[in-house]
């Protein structure tokens, strides 16, 4: 063979493992998308949010209790109301920042793909969902619809939700 045959096929072989490589990574985004658990019998409705958010640093006093609340950096604030219809659930999922969820109606049943043990929580109770790389999925296990209203701030920009595979 000539050498420029050589370089020819060389240039070939290059485009080949190119295009191999763009189509793996185009198959590994449509299977992370397969494993992803969609919510079943759920309705989210957005009360309000995106709204930006500036730094806060918020540090409250009294006789039964301390609360502070910094941020640091643009946020966006989010009001989310969440109603799940029994035997329903979230899907998996995860959000890259803090939620404060009350549980107004029927009961919430917590899962982590980072702790064995389901928690529950009955209407009339809060629950905080500090966001990061967990994984979480509320499931009804009721017999009532359950009703959440979530509080939530996120980094300026970020998704509020991120799907993720079932553990």
């Amino acid at each position: 063979m000539r050498k420029e045959e050589i370089t020819m096929l060389n240039k070939k072989s290059k485009l080949m493992l190119a295009g191999v490589l763009i189509a793996c990574a185009f198959a590994a985004i449509a299977l992370k998308s397969a494993w992803a658990t969609p919510g079943s019998g759920i309705s989210t409705t957005i009360i309000a949010g995106p709204t930006a958010l500036g730094e806060v640093k918020v540090k409250s006093e009294s006789d039964v209790n301390d609360v502070k609340i910094k941020t640091e950096g643009d946020s966006d604030v989010y009001v989310v109301l969440n109603r799940i219809a029994p035997g329903g659930h979230t899907g998996w999922h995860s959000h890259p920042g803090p939620s404060i969820i009350s549980v107004v109606s029927g009961t919430a049943t917590e899962y982590r793909d980072d702790d064995p043990n389901a928690t529950v929580y009955p209407a009339g109770n809060a629950f905080v969902d500090e966001g990061g790389e967990h994984a979480h999925i509320i499931v009804n296990e009721g017999d009532t619809e359950l009703v959440l209203v979530a509080f939530q701030i996120l980094p300026d920009g970020a998704p509020r939700r991120i799907d993720k595979p079932a553990p």
